[in-house]
């Protein structure tokens, strides 16, 4: 008997949408909304439409390829990781040697 139900393969995975991955879902849908507010406000504003559209167009082109590089490239977590390691430092500077020599209470030896 056949089942009208499907079952759910992707337990435990990552949500994933015509190939954007996680959190770029999202940055897409921020782009998207952000992108009909430029418009509004440059038709608004009094622009020709045809110009309003082109750029609009041009710069959803431009969003939606950036968007599938940095899912493709970086993955679910890729991208925090990349954050995370451009903030340790390369090097770290030390003036003087007292940090490396155990400070002494008054009446102790060093043995």
């Amino acid at each position: 008997m056949n089942s009208v139900y499907q079952i759910n393969k992707g337990i435990n995975q990552s949500i994933e949408f015509k190939g954007l991955k996680a959190q770029y879902i999202w940055y897409l849908g921020g782009g998207v909304v952000a992108l009909m507010i430029v418009f509004a406000v440059m038709y608004i504003i009094g622009l020709p439409t045809f110009l309003c559209v082109g750029i609009i167009l041009g710069a959803g082109a431009f969003l939606v390829m950036k968007i599938y590089r940095m899912s493709n490239k970086y993955g679910e977590h890729g991208m925090m990781k990349a954050f995370a390691r451009k903030q340790i430092p390369k090097l770290i500077k030390s003036r003087s040697r007292k940090i490396f020599y155990p400070r002494l209470k008054k009446g102790s030896e060093v043995k």
